[in-house]
C-alpha cells in the first residue's frame, strides 16, 4: 500500500501553514488508502477548498464519487450554504406561526458571521463526533484550512460545551441556546475524537523554510495544549540540486538543508516523512499517486518558455504608483503560502523609507508580520508594525460593551450580559471592529494590512457587508469605523488590493475565484503579484527546469486577464528582497 502515513488510524487531520501542499498530501494518503481497498471519505473545511481541481470532481457539501479511485468521495464544507441551513432550521418552524416581520427580524439576527461559523463548525462535528454519519467509510481524511483557521476550528468543540455548561441565561448571540445545548453530545464527542490517539492522527505538513517550520512547532505546542498527542510530520518539496552549476539549483538547496539542520526538538522528536520536490505540478489522480509513491523520475523537461510574450513588471515600480498616492490602504490577499507577508513588508518598509507615515498589520492568527518587517526595515524609521490580537480585541470589546450597554443594568442583567459576551461569537465580532478601525487609519497614512488566507479574508468581508446591511438601517448604534467600512473598502482610491499568487495552477484559479468574490462586493483588484517565479530566471536543473516549463500555461492565463502584473522571480529567502538575494535572471527571459 503507497501511502505518506503508516498505520493510519480512522480520522486523519491535514493541516500547516497555506500552501505547504496539506492538500496534496491529504488527497494523495486517500488515493493510497483507496487504491488498497479502503473506503475513504476525504473532507476540505476549508472556505477556499480546492479539492475540485485538485481531484478533477465537482464537488458539493454531500459525499461526491472520485473518477478512477473506485473507494474515494470528497466534499466541500460550504459555510454559507451550512449558515443557510442552519438558519432554516432555526426560523423553520416558525413560519406560518409568527408574523413575517418577526421571522424577518430571526432571520437578520442569524445572518452574520456567527452564525456561519456556528454552522460550519455543525458540520465538521457530525464528520467528527458521529460515528453514523460516517460509518459506510473506514477512513474520514480531513483537509483543513491553514493553520490559524484550523486551530480555532479545533478549540471549538471545549469552547462550546464550556459555553453552554456554564450559561445560565438560556442565550447567546445566535438566539435561544436550546438549538445548541442539543448538539451538546456531539461537540463533546468531537471533542474526545481529536485526543484520542487510537481514532485520531493529525498530519504536520511544512516545507523546509524557516517560517513553515516556525509555525509547524508553534502549531505541535498548541496542540499538544489541546490534549492532541498523535502527531506526524510530512516535510514536503525537499530538493536536492543535480545541477552543480545551477545557481538556484544550490541556493534552493542550501537553503532547504539550513533549516533542516535548526528543525525544532519538538519537530525533530515527530515521525516525519520527507517528500521531495518533484517537478510537475500536483493536480490529477496520477501526479497524486506519484507522490504517494514518493517517485522522483522527472521524465522530459517540458518545452522551453520564454516570457517574450508575457510582460510584468517588478514590485518597485507597483510601489511607486502607490507612493504618488500618498496615503490609503494596501491589502495583500491570496492563498496561503504565496508570500503575502514577504510582499506586504515590502510594500511597508519600502514606502517607509520614502519618508511615509505606514503602518504594518495582519489579520491573519498564524501571522509573520514582525519577523518578515525586522528583516526589510533598515531606512524605516516611520514604519509601525502591529497585529489585530484575537485575545486582546476580545477584551477591549468586553470592556466597551459592559461600559455602555451594561452600565444601567441590575446585577442579574449584568451577568447574563457578561455571560453572552462569553461566547465564542465574541471574538469574531471584536475582530471585525479591530479590522474596521484599521481600515479608517488609511485616512491619513499608509496602513498595509497582511489578510488571512483567503477563506478567511472572505469570511471577514462577508461580514462587512452583513454589518453594512445593518448599519443603513440603525447607523446611530455603530462606530463611524464601521459605518464606512464596506464604502473605504470599494473605493479604489482608498484601498488597493493586490492579489498574491505564485506561477502555479491552484494559486492563481483561487486567486481568480478570489477576484470574483471580491468583485460581488464592488471591491476592484489594483494589481496582480506573481512571486517566487522561476521565468526570469536561467536555470539548468532538470527538475527546476521542468517546473520553470510548467508556469508557461500559468501565466498565460493572465495576459489580458489584470491591468497590472508584476513577475518576482524566486529569491533565496522568502522575505529578502529579490534585488539582492535573485540569482541571476535569464538574459532572455526578463519581466519588462
Amino acid at each position: 500500500m503507497f501511502t505518506l502515513i503508516a498505520n493510519p488510524t480512522r480520522i486523519l487531520f491535514f493541516t500547516g501553514k497555506g500552501g505547504v501542499g496539506k492538500t496534496s498530501a491529504a488527497c494523495s494518503t486517500a488515493i493510497g488508502l483507496a487504491d488498497a481497498g479502503k473506503r475513504v471519505l476525504l473532507v476540505s473545511t476549508d472556505p477556499a477548498s480546492n479539492l475540485d481541481e485538485v481531484l478533477g470532481v465537482k464537488l458539493t457539501a454531500t459525499p461526491t464519487a472520485v473518477p478512477n479511485v473506485p473507494k474515494l468521495a470528497a466534499l466541500n464544507i460550504d459555510p454559507q450554504q451550512a449558515a443557510h441551513d442552519y438558519r432554516e432550521r432555526v426560523v423553520g418552524p416558525y413560519r406560518g406561526v409568527l408574523p413575517a416581520v418577526a421571522i424577518t427580524s430571526m432571520e437578520e439576527q442569524l445572518s452574520g458571521a456567527c452564525t456561519v461559523e456556528i454552522a460550519a463548525f455543525d458540520e465538521f462535528s457530525k464528520l467528527l463526533g458521529d460515528k453514523t454519519a460516517t460509518s459506510q467509510f473506514d477512513h474520514v481524511i480531513f483537509d483543513t484550512a491553514p493553520t490559524g483557521h484550523t486551530l480555532r476550528l479545533l478549540e471549538l468543540p471545549a469552547a462550546w460545551s464550556s459555553f453552554i455548561d456554564a450559561n445560565v441565561g438560556g442565550t447567546s448571540c445566535l438566539g435561544p441556546l436550546s438549538g445548541l445545548n442539543a448538539q451538546k453530545a456531539l461537540y463533546a464527542a468531537s471533542n474526545a475524537a481529536l485526543r484520542d490517539a487510537a481514532q485520531t492522527i493529525l498530519v504536520l505538513v511544512a516545507r523546509p523554510e524557516r517560517s513553515s517550520l516556525t509555525e509547524a512547532e508553534r502549531t505541535r505546542a498548541e496542540l499538544a495544549q489541546l490534549g492532541v498527542s498523535n502527531v506526524r510530520l510530512i516535510l514536503n518539496g525537499v530538493f536536492q540540486a543535480r545541477d552543480a552549476s545551477d545557481a538556484t539549483a544550490v541556493a534552493m538547496e542550501a537553503r532547504g538543508r539550513a533549516s533542516l539542520e535548526a528543525l525544532p526538538a519538538g519537530l525533530r522528536a515527530l515521525r516525519r516523512v520527507d517528500v521531495p520536490l518533484l517537478p510537475f505540478g500536483l493536480v490529477g489522480i496520477d501526479a497524486l499517486r506519484k507522490m504517494a509513491t514518493l517517485a522522483d523520475d522527472i521524465g522530459e523537461p517540458a518545452a522551453s518558455f520564454t516570457t517574450s510574450a508575457f510582460h510584468g513588471a517588478r514590485l518597485d515600480t507597483l510601489i511607486d504608483e502607490l507612493a504618488k498616492r500618498g496615503k490609503g490602504v494596501v491589502m495583500t490577499m491570496g492563498k496561503g503560502g504565496v508570500g503575502k507577508t514577504t510582499v506586504a513588508a515590502r510594500i511597508a518598509s519600502a514606502l517607509a523609507r520614502r519618508g511615509f507615515a505606514v503602518t504594518l498589520t495582519t489579520t491573519d492568527p498564524a501571522a509573520h508580520v514582525e519577523q518578515a518587517a525586522r528583516e526589510l526595515s533598515a531606512g524605516a524609521s516611520s514604519l509601525r508594525v502591529t497585529r489585530i490580537d484575537p485575545a486582546l480585541e476580545v477584551r477591549r470589546y468586553t470592556e466597551e460593551v459592559l461600559s455602555t450597554a451594561g452600565s444601567g443594568l441590575d446585577a442579574q442583567g449584568k451577568a447574563l450580559l457578561e455571560e453572552d459576551l462569553r461566547s465564542p461569537c465574541t471574538e469574531e465580532i471584536a475582530v471585525f471592529r479591530a479590522f474596521a478601525e484599521t481600515v479608517a487609519q488609511g485616512a491619513d497614512r499608509f496602513v498595509v494590512i497582511d489578510t488571512a488566507p483567503t477563506g478567511h479574508t472572505l469570511l471577514l468581508l462577508d461580514a462587512a457587508e452583513s454589518y453594512h446591511r445593518e448599519v443603513l438601517k440603525k447607523p446611530s448604534g455603530s462606530p463611524e469605523a464601521v459605518q464606512q467600512l464596506l464604502p473605504r473598502l470599494r473605493d479604489p482610491s482608498y484601498t488597493h488590493v493586490i492579489l498574491v499568487t505564485l506561477p502555479e495552477a491552484t494559486p492563481i484559479h483561487e486567486a481568480m475565484q478570489l477576484e470574483r468574490d471580491l468583485a460581488r462586493a464592488d471591491i476592484k483588484p489594483f494589481a496582480w503579484v506573481v512571486n517566487q517565479s522561476l521565468t526570469p530566471l536561467d536555470v539548468t536543473d532538470p527538475v527546476l527546469r521542468s517546473r520553470r516549463a510548467h508556469e508557461a500555461t500559468y501565466l498565460q492565463e493572465l495576459v489580458g486577464h489584470a491591468a497590472r502584473i508584476v513577475l518576482e522571480p524566486w529569491s533565496v529567502g522568502f522575505s529578502a528582497r529579490a534585488t539582492t538575494t535573485t540569482p541571476a535572471a535569464h538574459p532572455t527571459a526578463s519581466a519588462q
